[in-house]
Parts: C-alpha cells; sequence; structure tokens
C-alpha cells in the first residue's frame, strides 16, 4: 500500500469512528462540544453520510486509487474553508474548527505522500 493509500485509510477509520458515534450517539459528541443537544434526525443523517465517505475512503485506500486520493485532497483541504465561514457568519460552534483543522492536516499528509510516492516511483 502507497504512503498516500495510508494516509487516505487512516482518515477513513477516523470518519468511520465519527460517523458511528453521529448515527449512534449524537448527543454525546454535540456535548463534547458544547453544541445544544437535539433530536431532529439530521445529526444522524449526517452520520450515515459520513459512514459513506469513510467507506469511498477505505476501499480506495486498499485498492490504490490514485486519482481518486488526489481527488480527495482538495476536498478535504477546502472543508476547513467552510468550517472558518460557518463560524464567523452563521455562529456555529467554535469546536467545529477542530475537525476542519482534521480534514486540512490529513490533506496535507495524503498531499505530501502523494509526493512521496511519486518521487519513489520516478526513482524506481
Amino acid at each position: 500500500m502507497s504512503r498516500a493509500a495510508k494516509s487516505l485509510l487512516v482518515f477513513g477509520i477516523y470518519l468511520t469512528a465519527l460517523g458511528v458515534l453521529l448515527l449512534l450517539f449524537p448527543n454525546l459528541l454535540l456535548r463534547i462540544f458544547g453544541a445544544p443537544s437535539t433530536h431532529e434526525i439530521w445529526i444522524r443523517v449526517n452520520g450515515m453520510f459520513i459512514l459513506c465517505f469513510a467507506y469511498y475512503y477505505i476501499q480506495t485506500a486498499w485498492h490504490g486509487l490514485t486519482d481518486f486520493i488526489r481527488w480527495t485532497v482538495w476536498g478535504r483541504g477546502v472543508v476547513i474553508v467552510y468550517f472558518v465561514a460557518f463560524v464567523l457568519l452563521a455562529d456555529a460552534p467554535k469546536a467545529l474548527l477542530l475537525f476542519g483543522v482534521i480534514d486540512l492536516l490529513s490533506a496535507i499528509w495524503t498531499f505530501v505522500a502523494l509526493q512521496t510516492d511519486r518521487t519513489r516511483k520516478a526513482v524506481s
């Protein structure tokens, strides 16, 4: 498995844990981050979507789909921009930024890993 694939696998495992928490115990996670509890279905729907993304990322990593891995870098990297906007403009909890930072750092990790994999492949 390439370094880039490993980075995406780790991110997929993180998303799996986050998705399960949102699906099964949403108010626990909301409480930890100081957000109000909810009984709305939407938080669980988001957990389901996150689990779907986790599945795609884990499968992509296992199958070494480099193009898709590269595409995820930009998608994950822009999450912080949206979350900053939500905090500044929509009064979202500041704790949301932690999730954006995790996405950004994981995207940077994958980007660097892609460059390393490319360099190693060119040398071989």
